[in-house]
Parts: structure tokens; sequence; C-alpha cells
């Protein structure tokens, strides 16, 4: 499969809002979250705006999107938020492709540190994060349901 990773656009805010609500209302199952997660209330104009203050990729097959993140940058340091891959493909690539991007353009801007929330109830992602050079620093239920905070230094 060729995958194909670009910086999103406003043309992008109604795939991003389908790929995340996908995603997200896959890994609240999978995981057993009972909550609403934000990922799930969030509106167009919230992509819109992380659009224009974040790093947002969005991944294509044959210019069909399929994933997307954000990123917050803060100096020498980021957060990555919002990684999602729609279901169909995941275990493709795709995943592996957004992150490997969000990487270069974390090196190019000099920071020094990256990190990210899991949901500690389900290993999958927690292995992905961990195969890509992430290491878990805590966990916590602040939330209502135990999450990882897993980091990686550049």
């Amino acid at each position: 499969m060729k995958v194909s990773v670009r910086k999103a656009r406003h043309e992008d805010i109604p795939s991003i809002y389908d790929i995340t609500k996908e995603a997200f209302k896959w890994y609240v199952s999978k995981a057993g979250i009972q909550q609403i997660i934000p990922a799930l209330t969030e509106t167009h104009r919230d992509i819109q705006s992380d659009i224009e203050n974040k790093e947002v990729f969005i991944a294509f097959e044959n210019h069909y999107p399929i994933g997307c993140v954000r990123v917050d940058i803060n100096c020498r340091d980021a957060y990555i938020s919002r990684f999602a891959v729609r279901v169909k493909y995941h275990h493709t690539g795709v995943g592996k492709s957004l992150m490997d991007a969000v990487s270069k353009r974390l090196r190019e801007l000099g920071v020094s540190c990256a990190c990210l929330h899991t949901t500690a109830n389900y290993d999958e992602p927690i292995r992905f994060y961990l195969s890509l050079g992430f290491r878990i620093v805590s966990i916590s239920s602040d939330t209502g349901y135990p999450k990882a905070l897993m980091c990686k230094e550049y």
C-alpha cells in the first residue's frame, strides 16, 4: 500500500472529523472506556483551530483520507493527540507513516521530547508506541479510566 502524508489544510476538516470519530469510537469500545472522551465531542471548529495552531497531519491512500494526527509544540516539547486511523487500515503501516512524519517534523523544529496519552486498558496501542521508541512515564486515572503517559526523546 502506498501511503502519503502531508500537513492538513482547511479542506481536510470533514475527513479529519470522520476519521477521528470512527477511530475513537473503536478505541473506546476496545478499551472498555465508559466515559465520553473529548475526541468524540469535538466540532469542525475545534479541528479548524487545531489546524491553525498546531501541526496537523493527514494520511492518504490514492487520495482517500485514512489517518490523521495532531501535535501541539511548546518550545522544545510536543504533545501528540488525536492519533487516528480508519479501522479498515489498522495494521497496514498507516500509523507508522503518520508517526514518521511527526518525528521528522519534530526533529526539524528541534523538539527534544514528545509525549502522548493512551489507555492503559488496551495493550495494542501501548505496544505500537513502544515499538516507535516511546516509554511509559506514568499511569493515572484522573479521567475515570487508566491512561498511560508515554514519552519519546529526540
